[in-house]
């Protein structure tokens, strides 16, 4: 059986994890690219000896040269500067517009049409960068953010209220920073809305939990960020792509006029199947929600802006 081929660019903490967990799967060959061509060979080198206990025939190479990217399939983008504690996403706007730039044509150069799923942060922003290096459809183009979004809001949800996980029911729209908006009123657990089941300061603390969580982490680990959590979003994004399964993921991509947003990427939920992003879906939000939503869009928009101020 031939495997399909899948890239990740950057050998770092977010790449290798990602590497690691599509390996696994034993469904793709993949290549691990990263300008420190010792770090992309030796990670590979490790993941490739883990499936002899996993039993993973999955083939890995590891390396600076973007040929061995050739006739990639799916490329996940996760190279660029990783934030420090005090910094926000936005403080890495330029000189990762200029890498995930530089990677994206790297990239086309090799692979005709791939899917591009893009991790650098600020990860809206970066969607734009790939989207106009890459001359790709609006559907191959797709932030993960969304997801990795819903599943700390999931997460803080079922600890507050020491239940499974399996219970909770959650969706996190908007952009991937403290604009994101935790979708309250569509939050279940078990059936019951999450608004009946915490008192107001309770919940209020797990939402500012989840728009922060990515800063807890930084903070916690003094440099660099999560690694784990996003590459498992990575991969159910990869799966949902690969296996044609029409699943709904809520993740950044490119609004033109859904939930009256325009030429802005932003998280939405997303139907996503083997022709990429099939179809956004259109919540029906309150007034209030709305307004959140693209409060969240206009922040995006800013950091367009001033990616077209610096050039790119």
């Amino acid at each position: 059986m031939k495997r399909r081929k899948v890239s990740v660019i950057g050998a770092g903490n977010v790449g290798a994890a990602t590497a690691l967990r599509l390996a696994g799967m034993d469904i793709f060959d993949i290549a691990l690219i990263d300008a420190m061509e010792g770090l992309a060979r030796g990670r590979a080198l490790d993941i490739q000896q883990v499936g002899a206990m996993t039993l993973s025939d999955s083939r890995i190479e590891g390396g600076s040269d973007y040929t061995l990217t050739a006739n990639s399939d799916i490329v996940m983008i996760t190279a660029g500067l990783p934030r420090l504690p005090g910094m926000t996403r936005a403080d890495l706007l330029s000189q990762n517009a200029e890498t995930v730039g530089s990677c994206v044509r790297s990239v086309m150069e090799h692979s005709p049409e791939p899917f591009l799923i893009v991790v650098t942060n600020p990860l809206d922003a970066m969607c734009h960068v790939a989207l106009d290096e890459s001359g790709l459809g609006k559907q191959r183009v797709i932030g993960m953010a969304g997801m990795l979004d819903t599943m700390r809001f999931r997460t803080f949800i079922a600890h507050k209220l020491g239940v499974s996980i399996e219970n909770v029911d959650a969706t996190v729209i908007g952009g991937h920073g403290p604009s994101m908006v935790p979708l309250v009123r569509f939050a279940t657990v078990a059936g019951a809305p999450l608004a009946e089941l915490m008192e107001p300061d309770e919940l209020e603390a797990v939402l500012d939990r989840t728009r922060n969580a990515g800063s807890e982490i930084v903070g916690n680990l003094g440099t660099g960020g999560a690694s784990f959590a996003p590459a498992a979003a990575i991969v159910d994004m990869v799966h949902a792509i690969h296996g044609d399964e029409h699943k709904i993921i809520p993740c950044s991509v490119l609004l033109e006029g859904e939930y009256d947003i325009d030429g802005v990427f932003v998280g939405v939920p997303c139907i996503l199947s083997s022709v990429g992003v099939e179809r956004v879906v259109e919540l029906d939000l309150s007034v209030d929600e709305l307004i959140l939503l693209r409060r969240s869009a206009d922040h995006v928009e800013e950091l367009r802006d001033q990616l077209k101020q610096f050039g790119n």
